[in-house]
C-alpha cells in the first residue's frame, strides 16, 4: 500500500465525520461513490487500523494435508512400485491407484488427487511426460461416449523360450475400458472367429467392432473385392466392423495402450514356457484390471461398474455358426488415407475419390442392403455434426445377401427399447424435481 492511497482513506473518513455527504467526497478525492462507500464500511467495523491494505489471502486457507497423510501417500507410493513386480498384481503406482488405497484404508480427510500429486512432486516420485508428435495425416475416428459402442481387437505377438511365437488377441470397450483376452498359438481367420465370439460374449455385441487389417481379420491381400469370414460374421452378427488404416496404429490407440499393461503384468512378470502358461496366467489379469479403480478418464469408477452400468446386446449363449457364413445386411466401415493419385485401397481394389485431397484421411462405408452394395466415401466418421459425402461406388456382388437373423434382431431391439425407457424415464424424472 503507498502512503497517498492511506491517506485519501483517511482523508474520506475525516470529510465524511465532518458531515460531508459520499457524493461531495467522491467528487473532492475524484474517487468513486463505491470507494467512499467501501472504506467508510472499513473503518465502522475496525477503526483507523482497517484503512490500511488488508491480505488477499483467502479468508479460510485450502485445508492442508496433515503430516501424517503425507507419509502414508509415500509409503502407498512405495508399496506400489513393490507390488507391480509381483505376478498377479497391478502396475498402476499414480495418483488415482494411491488415492484408491487410501480410500479403501478409510483414511480421513481423503486427500485429493492434486494433493497426492502435489504430495509426490515434492517428494521427487514423479517424472513429466513427453509431449506427443503431431499427427502427420488426420483420419476420421469414432467418439463414442457410451459403453457398448466400440469395441477395438488387436493382437499383439509373444515367444515362448523355445522360439514358438504366441498371437495374443486382446479386446477393450473404449468408454469402460472393459478388457477380454486369449492367446492362440497362430491367427488364423479360425482363430480370429473364435476371439471374436468370446469378445461378443463376455463384452456384449458393440455397434462397432474395431480391427486392424491383418490378414485373418480382413481375408488377405490377394484376390480383389475379397469379404473374407470375419466381415461376414460381423454382418451376420449385426456389429458394424471397423477396418483401421494401414500401418497406423494410433486408429487402434485404446487397445495399443492396454497391450502394454498386458505385457507388464503377465509376460514381463511370469515365467510362461509354453501356452498353456499364457492362457493359465492371463485370466487373473483380465479379472484384476476389470475391478480396477485406476483409470483417470473413469473417475474413480472400474470398468466393471460402468460397462455394467447400461444395457448390452446379449450375445445368445445356443448360436450356431452356419458352416458357410452368408453376406448379411448390414455395413462395413474403413478408414484410408487417399494416395496422390486421388484413390483408397479397399479389399484390394482401388477406390477413385475425386472430391479428396491426398493424405486426407477418409471414412468409407459399404453398406449391403438385399439388392444390392454401395461403397461411399465420407471426410469424416458417423455422428459427427459435419459430414460430407467425397464419393460413391457399386460394389459388385456374386451372391445374394440375406436379412439380419431374427436372433439379433430381437437382440437389437431389445437394447433399443430398453436404451428409449431409461431416457424417458430419466426424462420424467427431471420434470417431477
Amino acid at each position: 500500500m503507498t502512503t497517498a492511497n492511506y491517506q485519501a482513506r483517511c482523508s474520506a473518513i475525516h470529510l465524511l465525520r465532518n458531515g460531508v455527504t459520499p457524493q461531495q467526497v467522491s467528487a473532492s478525492l475524484g474517487r468513486s461513490v463505491s470507494w467512499v462507500y467501501k472504506w467508510r464500511a472499513r473503518y465502522e467495523r475496525g477503526g483507523w487500523a482497517a484503512l490500511h491494505d488488508q491480505s488477499r489471502a483467502p479468508k479460510e486457507p485450502a485445508r492442508r494435508i496433515s503430516e501424517s497423510i503425507k507419509r502414508r501417500i509415500r509409503e502407498v507410493r512405495s508399496e506400489l512400485e513393490a507390488e507391480a513386480h509381483q505376478p498377479g498384481k497391478l502396475n498402476y503406482i499414480g495418483a488415482r491407484a494411491i488415492r484408491s488405497r487410501l480410500q479403501q484404508e478409510q483414511v480421513d480427510p481423503l486427500p485429493s488427487i492434486s494433493s497426492i500429486e502435489r504430495e509426490l512432486r515434492a517428494a521427487g516420485l514423479v517424472r513429466p511426460h513427453a509431449p506427443a508428435e503431431p499427427p502427420k495425416v488426420a483420419y476420421p475416428r469414432l467418439r463414442p461416449t457410451l459403453p457398448h459402442k466400440l469395441v477395438q481387437v488387436d493382437i499383439v505377438p509373444h515367444y515362448l523360450p523355445g522360439g514358438q511365437c504366441v498371437s495374443c488377441f486382446n479386446a477393450l470397450d473404449v468408454v469402460s475400458r472393459y478388457p477380454t483376452g486369449q492367446a492362440f498359438a497362430h491367427k488364423r481367420s479360425d482363430d480370429a472367429m473364435q476371439f471374436l465370439l468370446q469378445v461378443w460374449r463376455e463384452l456384449g455385441v458393440p455397434t462397432y467392432t474395431q480391427l486392424d487389417n491383418e490378414s485373418c481379420f480382413s481375408g488377405g491381400f490377394t484376390h480383389p473385392y475379397v469379404l473374407g469370414r470375419v466381415l461376414r460374421l460381423g454382418l451376420w452378427v449385426g456389429t458394424q466392423l471397423v477396418y483401421s488404416p494401414f500401418y497406423h496404429p494410433e486408429s487402434n490407440g485404446y487397445v495399443e495402450r492396454f497391450h502394454q499393461d498386458y505385457n507388464q503384468h503377465v509376460w514381463d512378470k511370469c515365467f510362461l514356457p509354453d501356452l498353456t502358461a499364457v492362457q493359465q496366467q492371463s485370466p487373473a489379469f483380465f479379472a484384476a484390471y476389470r475391478q480396477s479403480g485406476h483409470h483417470a478418464a473413469l473417475k474413480g469408477r472400474t470398468p466393471a461398474v460402468l460397462h455394467q452400468a447400461r444395457p448390452q446386446r446379449h450375445f445368445p449363449d445356443d448360436v450356431q455358426l452356419p458352416t458357410t457364413l452368408p453376406l448379411t445386411v448390414g455395413k462395413v466401415h474403413f478408414i484410408r488415407r487417399v494416395d496422390n493419385t486421388h484413390s483408397i485401397r479397399i479389399l484390394n481394389v482401388d477406390w477413385h475419390v475425386p472430391r479428396a485431397h491426398p493424405d486426407q484421411g477418409v471414412w468409407a462405408t459399404l453398406e449391403l442392403t438385399l439388392t444390392q452394395a454401395t461403397l461411399k466415401i465420407f471426410d469424416a466418421a458417423p455422428g459427427m455434426a459435419r459430414r460430407r459425402c467425397l464419393g460413391h461406388h457399386p460394389f459388385p456382388l456374386k451372391e445374394a445377401v440375406q436379412p439380419l437373423q431374427a436372433q439379433f434382431q430381437l437382440s437389437l431391439q431389445m437394447r433399443t427399447f430398453v436404451g428409449n425407457l431409461i431416457t424417458r424415464s430419466a426424462q420424467w424424472f427431471s420434470t417431477m424435481l
